[in-house]
């Protein structure tokens, strides 16, 4: 059997594969609420063969959002708009994730086909929130410096989210701990210059991120799996590394987490990436050795034969895609097709198969 359509068990959700829709934001809801595009994106992939569908950055505050026009779950009138994607998901043989967002000091800004900048509070953005009062554009105004009592809150916010998203009939969390927003920030040097239990020691900065996997535990239940979303590396120089991210992942594994989703950047505006086919995929392989853990690769993985490769080397346990699905929704129809793997088609596209 080709690897890629090998199922996977991860505590009591059997995947049918290891191919798994990236979160990807879609920027197209009105106070949160997901509508009937979102049905459509998500829905489509799992019409197409996906074994795992993970919704785009769900804030779990209003203030953490990234732009207005985010996904949002941090109220309970969002859950049944999201149950109504569940369910089709569910219905196509599919299992339906969430990520649980916050921005923080990356909120308010215009959507990228809008120029992507800063909103001002007078133009109906809002104050970003931040570890330290340190912007992500220097010409920006500073963030607010969460206070400790504010920082417990956001906590609560996610737990809220967890308790949510189960009811909205979700059976994957993933938590967004990348891409520079709010627990990155806390993660990485270049953003927290905190001096108190929040900042300085490796201890002190993945506290935050730690306290969030045991608050959404209490509201997620055992049986299903928790996955988290880590930027590897900050790409700078004094920024978060690949050993801080391989410590952390040992750590999140006794917090109950099943499995880290292996990106990299977005920390600070001096990053220095360097891209290529896979290249991300040594992340996961690094942390999946040097922690014990379950990864996902994801970064630039284009093709059946790439996909295939990384698994059969053992790099990384799953695969997730996310520009490659927006070019094509049946990705998995296809990939089967070139691994010689009989996969199974709905019944009402059969006659195409």
């Amino acid at each position: 059997m080709s690897k890629l359509f090998e199922p996977l068990a991860i505590r009591s959700v059997e995947l049918k594969n290891r191919i798994v829709v990236s979160p990807m934001c879609q920027y197209s809801s009105e106070d949160g609420f997901a509508n009937d595009w979102h049905l459509v994106h998500l829905g489509s992939r799992a019409v197409g063969g996906a074994a795992l569908i993970i919704t785009e950055a769900a804030a779990v505050s209003p203030e953490g959002r990234i732009s207005a026009r985010d996904l949002g779950i941090w109220k309970d009138a969002h859950i049944e708009n999201l149950k109504r994607i569940t369910a089709f998901i569910d219905a196509n043989g599919a299992v339906a994730g969430i990520q649980l967002a916050h921005a923080g000091r990356k909120a308010s800004v215009a959507r990228p086909w809008e120029g992507g900048k800063p909103v001002p509070v007078s133009q109906g953005g809002w104050q970003p929130v931040a570890p330290s009062p340190v912007p992500f554009y220097d010409n920006d105004a500073a963030p607010h410096e969460l206070t400790p009592g504010e920082i417990k809150e956001v906590t609560r916010q996610f737990a809220a989210a967890a308790r949510r998203s189960l009811e909205a009939g979700f059976r994957v969390i993933e938590l967004h701990a990348a891409h520079g927003y709010l627990v990155h920030q806390f993660l990485s040097p270049l953003a927290n210059f905190r001096k108190d239990e929040y900042g300085g020691s490796f201890e002190n900065r993945t506290r935050l991120l730690l306290g969030i996997c045991d608050a959404v535990r209490t509201e997620w239940p055992e049986s299903l799996p928790l996955f988290v979303r880590v930027s590897a590396t900050d790409w700078a120089e004094g920024g978060w590394t690949l050993e801080e991210s391989t410590r952390l992942a040992a750590l999140l594994k006794e917090k109950g987490v099943d499995l880290i989703d292996s990106s990299s950047g977005g920390l600070t505006r001096h990053q220095q990436i360097k891209t290529g086919p896979g290249y991300q995929v040594p992340f996961a392989a690094a942390i999946r050795e040097g922690a014990g853990i379950k990864t996902g690769a994801v970064g630039l993985i284009t093709s059946a034969e790439q996909a295939e490769q990384v698994l059969e080397d053992g790099l990384a346990d799953l695969i997730l895609l996310a520009r490659e699905f927006l070019r094509d929704a049946y990705f998995p129809f296809h990939a089967a097709n070139l691994l010689d793997h009989d996969l199974k088609w709905p019944v009402q596209y059969e006659r195409a198969k």
